[in-house]
């Protein structure tokens, strides 16, 4: 193994996981899960990463017991007996493999009615201030958008108080079923993310404002979420500038506004930023070279990691029109970066899905799978 790839193959501890490599396994909604129970083939699935050497796995955005937590009837709960027994027959296969799992717990917040329009019309959406956000560079059709833009209720207290509580509770039910830890959707417009963006945070008591204060509930779900799971299990915390709303919005303009937005979240729990970007080595700020999940280590001395076309030449985005994304010969930029401890770990999706044993084929140093949407992403293989 080579110097370069050595930074890849490091083992690193945080709180009680212990990993074998700096490589995880991306959270990518599969919609495989009837009811949100994950079945049989969702046990096989992640097993297959894990036995393909593949440190730590994020499963795809998992639903807390909240009635607009998630739109479609498809992605897994957090919560129920035959959902819990079918997770905890998802961890026990991945840690007979030498694997580590963590669920992504999940609230869509004003992005209810995106996954489905057949969706309960007297259910109304969580939004802190009733607005969707405004629309700007997004892939949501103009239905949707539509449909999206009418105003809601924003939330009230209750609404805030009985979210919190899910989140602790799935947390909760997460640790009782095995898992090594939980990781926290707070990006890409979400309920934690719509908190912390002012084009959907106008609130003006103290769950809005400024900047600390659009921090505060995510910051409360965080400590919720501590006090659930113990001081053993470790919590990530996904985080983007970009929203599905607005792909060029942003919630920090700054090195120190960003610092503003995470460390409240540090404090509360957070053990790993989690800077999710199309490519994860483009720099964040002007002036500096530093990435997004580098800024997050730099501004908060949490651990963090990077996630973003590692190996392939196609943002998300470009795959999901041009199908089949060419191979990009970034790994050298990415042991670079890693090698420097810039970040921690590096997250990686689409390639977790064109193969299986990622980790031992980038380890043996063999050619990179090419990804195909046409293929890939739709199949639970």
């Amino acid at each position: 193994m080579t110097e370069a790839h050595a930074a890849l193959f490091r083992p690193l501890a945080v709180r009680s996981l212990q990993l074998r490599n700096r490589i995880v396994m991306s959270p990518m909604t599969r919609s495989h899960s009837p009811g949100g129970v994950p079945g049989p083939d969702v046990v096989e699935y992640y097993r297959r990463r894990a036995a393909g050497g593949t440190a730590l796995i994020v499963t795809e955005g998992v639903a807390i017991d909240h009635p607009t937590a998630v739109d479609n009837p498809r992605v897994p709960h957090m919560h129920g007996h035959a959902a819990l027994e079918g997770w905890r027959r998802v961890v026990d296969a991945v840690h007979a493999e030498g694997g580590r799992i963590i669920p992504q717990l999940w609230h869509v917040g004003p992005l209810w009615g995106a996954m489905s329009a057949d969706v309960d019309p007297d259910l109304v959406p969580m939004r802190p201030s009733g607005v969707w956000g405004k629309p700007g560079v997004t892939s949501y059709g103009d239905d949707y958008v539509a449909r999206a833009s009418l105003p809601t209720p924003a939330m009230t207290e209750e609404d805030i108080e009985q979210v919190v509580d899910a989140y602790a509770g799935a947390a909760a039910n997460a640790k009782a079923v095995g898992f090594d830890g939980v990781a926290l959707h707070g990006g890409h417009g979400y309920l934690l993310d719509a908190f912390l963006w002012e084009g959907t945070n106008q609130r003006d008591d103290r769950w809005g404002g400024d900047i600390a204060s659009r921090t505060r509930f995510p910051a409360t779900v965080v400590a919720a979420v501590r006090t659930a799971v113990g001081e053993d299990l470790p919590i990530f915390y996904r985080f983007s500038q970009h929203k599905q709303q607005d792909y060029e919005a942003k919630i920090a303009n700054t090195p120190d506004e960003l610092k503003a937005v995470l460390s409240p979240l540090a404090e509360a729990g957070v053990d790993v930023f989690d800077a999710s970007i199309r490519r994860f080595d483009l720099p964040a700020f002007d002036g500096s070279d530093l990435t997004l999940a580098g800024w997050a280590k730099e501004v908060t001395g949490a651990l963090s990691m990077a996630v973003g076309s590692v190996g392939i030449g196609a943002t998300l985005r470009e795959s999901r029109t041009q199908g089949a994304a060419p191979v990009r010969d970034n790994l050298p930029e990415l042991e670079r970066r890693l090698g420097s401890d810039e970040f921690d770990l590096i997250a990686i999706g689409r390639l977790h899905l064109a193969d299986p044993a990622l980790a031992t084929t980038l380890r043996s140093g063999a050619t990179l799978p090419e990804f195909d949407r046409t293929i890939h992403e739709a199949a639970l293989i």
